[in-house]
C-alpha cells in the first residue's frame, strides 16, 4: 500500500511541474521606434538671375550755379535683367542666411524739364541717360516648412548699392516748334554707395538632394545719392533713390545635401532565457 501511494504522489507531481512549465513565457520588452534623423545644416552656393521693374522715386538738380533747386517734371527707369551669386549656411530646418552679390544691367533713364532756353522762353528738354548698380547684401531666411519636395520661405536683407550712372544727354527745344532746339548739353553721370534693404518670398524645389531650384520675387530700395555733374549753368543733378521688383529664379547647391546619420534600432531581445523544468 505504501509503495502505491508513493507512485501516485509521484505521478501528480511530474504532472505539475511540467504544467508550470508550459506556463512560463519569458518577458520580452520591444525597443522603441527611432525615426530617420537628417542633417540639414551645412554649407551652398548659389546663382540668381532675373527681371527688375525699377521705379524711380524722382530726381532734381540746381539751375543757374546752384542758386534754384528744381525737380524734373518726367523721370522714369526703365527695366533692365539682372544676374548674381552668393555663399550662404543653412543653420538649421527653418533659417539660414547668406551673403549676395547682384548685378543689374544697364537700365535706361528717361527725363524731362520745362522753362526758357537760348531759342525760346518755352521750352521743354529731353533729357537721356542710364544707369547700372551692383549689391552686395546680407540676407537671412525663415524656410516656412516643407511640402513635398516645395519648401517656401520669407527673408530679409540689408547691405549697400553701387550705382553708375552714365552721362546725361539734355536737349532743350521749343514748345511750338520742336524742331528749333539747343544744342545737347553732356552732364557728367556721377557714381555712389547707397543704402540698400530687401524683403523676399518665394519657393525652393528639391531637383537632387544637393540641388535646389529656387523661384521667388525680391523688393529692393536703393536710396538716395548723385546722379550727374554741372555744365553750362545747369546742375548737379540728383536722384532720390529708386524700387526695384524682382522676379527671380536660380539654383542653390548644398554641399553635404546628401548626408544623413540613420540610426539602426536593435533587434527585440528578451531580457531573460526561458526556462525549462
Amino acid at each position: 500500500m505504501r509503495k502505491v501511494l508513493s507512485g501516485v504522489v509521484a505521478v501528480l507531481l511530474t504532472g505539475t511541474t511540467g504544467y508550470a512549465a508550459d506556463l512560463y513565457e519569458p518577458q520580452v520588452i520591444e525597443a522603441p521606434v527611432q525615426e530617420t534623423i537628417v542633417e540639414t545644416g551645412g554649407w551652398y552656393l548659389r546663382g540668381d538671375a532675373g527681371w527688375s521693374y525699377n521705379k524711380l522715386r524722382g530726381a532734381h538738380y540746381f539751375q543757374g550755379s546752384n542758386a534754384l533747386d528744381r525737380d524734373f517734371g518726367t523721370a522714369r527707369l526703365k527695366s533692365g535683367f539682372t544676374i548674381g551669386g552668393g555663399v550662404g549656411y543653412q543653420i538649421n530646418n527653418h533659417f539660414r542666411t547668406d551673403v549676395t552679390l547682384d548685378y543689374m544691367f544697364k537700365s535706361k533713364f528717361r527725363g524731362s524739364t520745362s522753362g526758357g532756353c537760348g531759342v525760346a522762353v518755352s521750352c521743354t528738354s529731353r533729357d537721356v541717360a542710364s544707369m547700372n548698380a551692383l549689391s552686395l547684401l546680407a540676407n537671412a531666411y525663415v524656410d516656412i516648412g516643407k511640402y513635398g519636395i516645395v519648401t517656401p520661405y520669407v527673408g530679409a536683407g540689408i547691405g549697400g548699392t553701387h550705382v553708375s550712372w552714365g552721362d546725361l544727354e539734355n536737349t532743350s527745344c521749343e514748345d511750338g516748334n520742336p524742331g528749333n532746339c539747343d544744342p545737347t548739353v553732356i552732364h557728367r553721370g556721377k557714381k555712389s554707395w547707397r543704402f540698400t534693404y530687401a524683403l523676399m518670398a518665394g519657393a525652393s524645389v528639391d531637383v537632387t538632394c544637393n540641388l535646389k531650384a529656387d523661384l521667388g520675387y525680391r523688393f529692393r530700395h536703393v536710396t538716395k545719392g548723385d546722379m550727374f555733374g554741372y555744365n553750362l549753368n545747369g546742375g548737379p543733378g540728383y536722384d532720390k533713390g529708386f524700387y526695384s521688383h524682382e522676379a527671380r529664379a536660380g539654383l542653390r547647391y548644398s554641399f553635404n545635401g546628401c548626408e544623413q546619420a540613420t540610426y539602426i534600432p536593435p533587434a527585440d531581445i528578451p531580457i531573460e532565457q526561458p526556462v525549462y523544468k
